[in-house]
């Protein structure tokens, strides 16, 4: 799409606001991937490509090999999306659910006015392929992380019409004007894509319901029918009002440091945890005194951003062991599998010690920090 003819869609669909930032969805364009481009769902939650992951209810198997692809829509300008491609058929019963989902924090989303007579209507457009055509549903989620008596749903059904063929989807959700969202760093908001549901978790569309269950139409097909089927999402952005504007490219540069807030690492951006390369490690100073061994060196590290909450910190050695770190006493790597014990923990740093085997050297080690929603 030409820079005129985008400019132009946008001033004939919205004629208010700013028009940078209007995509509340982080990494909706599939980019960032910090934590690797290949995954295994299972019966819990799963952690893909950064900000998205698998929402499952009742341990469902959601039995696939879920990857961070190129395949893409011709002419859109995006380089990635996100496969799933089932790896055994496998029927929902009950409350089973699963799909792929992307959740926000409740402070983002004042500017919504959920809970008064102002709410707003939000829009949510991507693309979707699949070979794999009929109904399926998304579903928006208020309040999930607040463990309260405050959570709502609203369930929309989109119709996948050509298999193998990228279609672009546009749905529109009322504005919830019976609660408002938690503002707080928690867990204010949910969209979920359903890929199979059971039939207890059957409910209508185009309405807010108060409930916490997850939730699809009686019409959604069971993606997990066959070890043939896949799909495709990418292009994901969710907006204020009942137009759907142009997908907002965001540099690679933003998006990664958005996504740095709920996740961050020691490694090289294309190494994951438990590699075995040093690049990027932290480590202490080399010390060469009199203290002797079983002296505690404690050292703190800032992250890249500072992070939602506090986050949960693995530590790595770099023959990748987890929980461990390198002890040297010369330049180089020095010995592994050596004990580093984590703490004073914020969103800006973290803090470690380890006991020392000699009166000269240091400690280092690889991290993950995961604040995620």
């Amino acid at each position: 799409m030409s820079k005129a003819r985008e400019l132009a869609e946008l001033g004939a669909v919205y004629d208010s606001g700013a028009l940078s930032n209007r995509n509340i969805i982080i990494n909706g364009a599939m980019r960032v991937a910090q934590r690797g481009t290949s995954f295994s769902g299972s019966t819990g939650v799963v952690q893909l490509v950064d900000r998205w992951h698998t929402p499952i209810g009742t341990s469902f198997n959601l039995d696939t090999t879920i990857t961070q692809s190129t395949t893409v829509p011709t002419g859109e300008g995006f380089m990635n999306s996100l496969k799933v491609e089932a790896d055994s058929v496998v029927t929902p019963s009950g409350g089973e659910n699963g799909g792929i989902g992307t959740k926000f924090e409740g402070n983002d989303l004042k500017h919504l006015a959920y809970g008064s007579s102002s709410a707003k209507s939000v829009t949510l457009s991507f693309w979707v392929r699949s070979n794999k055509t009929g109904i399926y549903c998304c579903q928006l989620q208020v309040n999930q992380g607040s463990g309260n008596s405050d959570q709502y749903g609203q369930v929309k059904e989109y119709t996948i019409s050509s298999a193998n063929t990228w279609e672009k989807k546009t749905l529109t959700f009322s504005g919830l004007t019976a609660q408002a969202i938690t503002s707080t760093t928690t867990d204010g908001l949910r969209v979920l894509w359903w890929l199979a549901c059971g039939s207890s978790d059957h409910v209508a569309a185009d309405t807010w319901i108060a409930t916490a269950n997850y939730g699809a139409t009686s019409n959604q097909v069971n993606f997990m029918d066959s070890a043939s089927n896949e799909w495709y999402l990418t292009g994901c952005q969710l907006e204020v009002g009942t137009e759907a504007t142009p997908f907002e490219h965001r540099s690679f540069g933003d998006e990664f440091q958005s996504c740095q807030r709920y996740f961050s690492k020691s490694y090289r951006y294309d190494k994951y945890a438990g590699d075995t390369s040093s690049l990027g490690w932290v480590q202490t100073e080399f010390h060469e005194n009199n203290q002797g061994a079983g002296y505690r060196e404690y050292y703190a590290f800032p992250f890249a951003v500072r992070m939602r909450a506090t986050p949960t910190i693995t530590i790595y050695d770099t023959a990748g062991n987890a929980g461990k770190c390198n002890y040297y006493i010369s330049v180089g790597s020095g010995n592994t599998n050596k004990v580093l014990n984590v703490s004073s923990t914020n969103e800006r740093t973290f803090g470690g010690y380890s006991d020392r085997a000699t009166s000269i050297g240091g400690w280092a080690c690889h991290y993950t920090a995961d604040a995620e929603l």
